[in-house]
């Protein structure tokens, strides 16, 4: 089964990744090196995190010893990464009949990003360097031979990979030839021979994503015109010939999720749409008559964009729809998945559970489940016997018992916006006292969300007593296009305002002191965090910026090529800087402009490669401060990009970040 498929417009995706900056790739160290603290100072925070704690910060953050399981498609072989001493995630391969481990994938310097299967003998795996996100598409045998880089350019970025089924071949798309687009190749992962399938020629107008059915025939793509409007053209399959079927608004969604295999019409498929609502919906469309043939499914609050299909096998039935409400959402629709789905219910109640991995036959499905206090452990599923058996605890140092309650919350903004989010409560709340406060705002800042679920930082919080509340403010996704929509060129204004009135709806529940507030992030985040400590500086004791923007004027101008075409879109969620009246509010809310109101303890945290949000943001920001005589402890990782990946250096800041906190809490 294609299960967990989680689908959205190639133009959401872009936005929600839209932070994101050239790297100098002089030979010097990126930034200015005599900004960053030294290990010595940054240490000394440590000390302040004092108490008879049960569970560190190693317990939390450092990687499972096996973890990312997956079945092989004739269901072999049982694929998986693996832990050194050395903390390197190397994945290994072990044959189900015979017991034989071999070493597949070895982790050097870089991270591993993604893996999985091609075919039966054959993996895939993804790495960049040092963070940079220029991912190249790598294959190898099982036994760790014929290993060839399938993308072997300098300075491409790799786009979307599909696997052709029961044949030899990749698609994928890369800015090979252009730097600011995208084209679509035709690899053989065994030989590494390549074909490249479609021009992308117009600049102004460029494709910016691909439609291919399941054999690998392109039947369509999108074309965003201008920046700003989305044309997505479909191949009459009579004639051959690509015709225009849907011309819309980049903020309206037309996206097409996947043919409907299981119809004897060739022009059917399954799309997610909102042009005629205000939540996303799925349904089938007919691309040839550009008609809506039925409602799949929607929901009256959330939007709705995921589908999971099943394999040649069931001849791709739609097994389930999905989605994320207060918790994930699955609703079956499959016979076969129905049964699946009340037999794993009836074992873990109210937990979430996922299918991550089955073989072609669906014999074994592999299945993750997790709650809010339950890191997440993999379980194998018979569906011919109906037996269910433990496969791998991913953290079995963290006692479910111990862990917090992560609890839905939902409050009136003060516009009259309903505002959802979550408030990560530690044990002392259930005692009747008011904990300390972490504010966390999410990244992106459009489009995203965040879930329920087991978050290992709110956890590691909660196991100092303090709180976490995280705030979907105006501008998430997930909630519908008006409730996003108002939440442009609002950033840094009404976004920041839902987050503080976030904070007073759980002071006036009782939960937290309000003289111990602090706000951290990354990213956006990072972004907010800087613009609370401006924006309401009395609210907040400290705060942690972490890989965010500073200068909205610098972060624009220091787009690389390949989102130039989408920078239409940009002045339409931030600031138009062209825009006299817009620039002087850009500038109002780029905190390095605003440092003056910065009067609370600032921790400034960076990865030296950053793709998405420079290091010179940073460095700005840190350098303003210090100008005026503020102290900021300022943390870089030259390894690492936009959020560390690697485990000493998370281990590392987590260290930093709680003795931050708690030096500041306990003034």
């Amino acid at each position: 089964m294609n299960l967990n498929a989680k689908i959205l417009t190639t133009t959401h995706i872009v936005i929600s990744a839209i932070m994101i900056n050239a790297q100098n790739t002089a030979t010097k160290l990126p930034g200015d090196a005599t900004l960053v603290s030294s290990k010595a100072t940054l240490d000394r925070l440590i000390s302040y995190d004092k108490g008879n704690f049960k569970y560190k910060v190693e317990d939390y953050f450092a990687r499972p010893k096996a973890s990312q399981f997956k079945i092989s498609p004739d269901g072999q072989y049982l694929s998986y990464k693996e832990k050194d001493k050395d903390s390197k995630n190397h994945v290994y391969v072990k044959d189900l009949k015979t017991g034989k481990i071999t070493k597949a994938l070895v982790e050097k310097d870089d991270l591993i990003r993604s893996y999985g299967w091609l075919d039966k003998k054959r993996l895939f795996y993804t790495q960049d360097k040092g963070g940079n996100e220029n991912i190249h598409l790598y294959a190898a045998d099982i036994d760790g031979k014929n290993l060839k880089d399938l993308t072997p350019f300098d300075g491409i970025t790799l786009g979307m990979v599909k696997l052709i089924k029961d044949t030899e071949f990749v698609i994928v798309t890369m800015n090979k030839n252009n730097k600011q687009i995208f084209e679509p190749y035709k690899i053989n992962f065994n030989t590494g021979e390549m074909t490249q399938l479609y021009e992308n020629k117009d600049v102004n107008s460029p494709i910016d994503d691909y439609l291919f059915d399941k054999d690998g025939n392109l039947r369509g793509y999108t074309v965003l015109e201008n920046g700003l409007t989305t044309k997505t053209y479909y191949k009459n399959l009579q004639t051959g010939e690509f015709n225009l079927l849907m011309s819309t608004d980049w903020k309206d969604t037309f996206s097409i999720i996947r043919f409907n295999d299981n119809s004897k019409n060739k022009d059917e498929a399954y799309v997610v749409t909102n042009l005629d609502s205000d939540k996303s919906r799925i349904v089938l469309y007919d691309l040839n008559k550009s008609e809506i043939i039925k409602e799949v499914y929607s929901n009256p609050t959330f939007d709705v964009s995921s589908i999971s299909v099943a394999g040649k096998n069931r001849n791709y039935e739609l097994d389930y729809i999905s989605y994320n409400g207060i918790k994930n959402e699955i609703i079956p629709v499959s016979k076969f998945y129905k049964e699946v789905n009340d037999k794993l219910s009836s074992e873990f109640g109210d937990k979430q559970f996922y299918v991550v991995s089955a073989d072609d036959n669906d014999n074994k499905l592999l299945v993750v489940v997790d709650s809010d206090k339950l890191y997440g452990k993999y379980y194998e599923y018979d569906t011919k016997t109906k037996s269910i058996k433990l496969l791998f605890d991913l953290m079995p140092q963290l006692k479910e018992e111990d862990m917090a309650e992560m609890r839905p919350i939902e409050f009136k903004s003060r516009d009259g916006l309903t505002i959802h989010g979550y408030i990560t409560l530690p044990k002392q709340v259930e005692e009747g006292k008011k904990v300390p406060l972490i504010v966390n705002p999410h990244g992106g800042p459009q489009g995203i969300r965040d879930d329920w679920g087991f978050n290992p930082e709110t956890q590691l919080f909660a196991s100092r007593g303090y709180a976490t509340l995280q705030v979907n403010f105006r501008i998430s996704g997930g909630y519908g296009k008006e409730f996003q929509k108002s939440g442009y060129k609002q950033i840094g204004r009404k976004a920041m305002d839902d987050v503080e009135d976030g904070v007073k709806y759980v002071i006036e529940q009782g939960w937290v002191d309000k003289d111990k507030i602090a706000i951290y992030g990354g990213s956006h985040g990072g972004y907010a965090t800087l613009m609370g400590l401006i924006k309401t500086p009395d609210l907040y004791s400290c705060g942690v910026d972490y890989v965010g923007v500073s200068n909205i004027f610098t972060f624009f101008d220091s787009f690389p090529e390949y989102w130039k075409p989408y920078k239409e879109m940009v002045k339409e969620i931030w600031y138009d800087l062209d825009n006299p009246e817009e620039a002087k509010i850009a500038k109002e809310v780029s905190p390095v402009y605003q440092i003056d109101k910065i009067k609370k303890p600032l921790f400034v945290v960076q990865g030296a490669n950053d793709p998405r949000v420079n290091i010179n943001e940073s460095d700005q920001i840190v350098k303003a401060l210090r100008g005026k005589g503020f102290e900021v402890p300022y943390m870089v990782k030259y390894d690492e990009g936009h959020g560390f990946g690697k485990e000493p250096n998370r281990i590392e800041l987590y260290k930093y970040m709680l003795g931050f906190f708690a030096q500041n809490f306990n003034k």
